[in-house]
């Protein structure tokens, strides 16, 4: 799976970044080129899925795809596409992740969940102390809190809850294989949870394969759950932890200076910021904020001429655009590029 995901990155991004570009996005880097490239090249999906993905690692699958002429490498760390590559990325299935939403809150769902599985698995063997699955006070805080309000000793909670994963995973387009590493995750009395070395042995692939299903799984359920207000208890327990403030927190005070009426120049002299990262913070909202307007910025017709050019050159190169686009500012060319075709 993460050599299709690899693949799909690298096809999306056209030849026109570096392979680090795939990189920085599977790892979920908040800098203002690698949000840009989520937006221009509509890599939203695959965002944050790997903040710890080691680069070793990464070099490796690149150094695959090399060896297995899907890519041809330059020293200065740009790429192209092979035929082979080319067809084995379109050939790939569609995957249903979230990770611009969610971007790591998926574990902190499954944190939750398999806390409250555990507990309740040890209360009904009548046993009241235990190891919890969990360390993290927050996570146990938060579970102790949600079982007390919810009566858990009498017993109805459990069945309530049963009946809800059971509907859950019904409903979500994924396959069995895949379903199944929810409950094979779960541990409870005298019922440990697999070992991702042991569920990749099982489904005979690597470790990092079985983390990225599991992950696929999460994401496709707590969208499930956030879509449908007939899971009062899993609705709970996923509460808070799809990302609506899309914006980084710095952005977003500039975004707010920015609706107060402030021009570009007032909030790089208010926040003693550089232009340049200001102006970063404008194609961020640009992309993000369908009401955000850059009329201020650029005319309606030069936006039109810089998707006639990417159109007819097909580039979404800035450097491309600054040559056949006259008159326009790279950071023009941005905002047009992040708000998408006039």
């Amino acid at each position: 799976m993460f050599h299709q995901i690899l693949l799909q990155i690298f096809h999306k991004l056209n030849n026109e970044r570096t392979v680090s570009a795939a990189y920085h996005v599977l790892r979920g880097k908040r800098s203002g080129q690698t949000i840009q490239d989520i937006g221009l090249f509509q890599l939203h999906n695959y965002f944050g899925l790997l903040p710890k993905l080691p680069r070793a690692t990464f070099d490796e699958a690149v150094s695959t795809f090399s060896q297995y002429s899907w890519l041809n490498m330059q020293e200065s760390g740009h790429y192209s596409m092979k035929k082979l590559g080319l067809q084995r990325a379109e050939q790939t299935a569609t995957f249903l992740f979230d990770g611009w939403h969610y971007r790591g809150n998926e574990h902190a769902f499954f944190a939750r969940l398999s806390l409250i599985v555990q507990s309740l698995s040890y209360h009904r063997a009548d046993m009241h102390s235990f190891s919890p699955i969990s360390k993290d006070p927050q996570v146990q805080a938060w579970v102790r809190a949600f079982l007390v309000n919810h009566n858990y000793q009498l017993g109805h909670l459990q069945q309530q809850l049963f009946e809800e994963c059971q509907q859950v995973l019904t409903a979500l387009p994924l396959a069995d294989r895949q379903k199944q590493l929810v409950l094979y995750r779960l541990s409870g009395h005298s019922s440990p949870g697999w070992t991702w070395q042991q569920l990749a042995s099982e489904r005979k692939e690597s470790v990092l394969d079985s983390q990225l299903a599991f992950i696929e799984l999460l994401h496709t359920l707590l969208n499930e759950v956030h879509q449908n207000s007939t899971y009062a208890l899993l609705g709970q327990i996923a509460d808070g932890l799809r990302i609506k403030a899309l914006l980084t927190d710095s952005a977003q005070q500039t975004a707010q200076l920015y609706e107060q009426g402030y021009s570009l120049e007032q909030i790089v002299q208010l926040r003693n910021l550089k232009q340049s990262t200001i102006e970063d913070h404008l194609v961020e909202i640009a992309m993000n904020e369908p009401n955000f307007s850059i009329g201020p910025f650029v005319s309606y017709e030069e936006a039109e001429k810089v998707w006639h050019a990417s159109k007819h050159y097909q580039t979404k190169k800035l450097k491309a655009l600054h040559e056949v686009v006259e008159g326009m500012s790279y950071f023009q060319l941005r905002l047009v590029l992040a708000k998408g075709e006039v």
